[in-house]
């Protein structure tokens, strides 16, 4: 089982970056529809697969999330 609510916390992390999905979907060369997508899928971004597997072996997954220092060469 995924302990995170990763669509949740893309929005949230939106809000406190003060930034909406277009502006990131700019950023990282994608589409709105496909943002937006994403954000709303029932599926969730992480692959299913992948949880089953995690899960088969006994795992519970759980992200943290850590804001990079940014640096002028960025």
């Amino acid at each position: 089982m995924i302990k995170n609510n990763i669509e949740k916390d893309i929005k949230i992390k939106c809000v406190e970056a003060d930034t909406t999905q277009a502006a990131l979907a700019e950023k990282i060369g994608k589409t709105v529809q496909y943002v937006n997508r994403i954000v709303k899928k029932d599926d969730g971004v992480i692959n299913k697969t992948f949880i089953q597997m995690m899960e088969g072996l006994g795992y519970d997954i759980r992200l943290t999330y850590e804001k990079r220092e940014e640096n002028d060469d960025e």
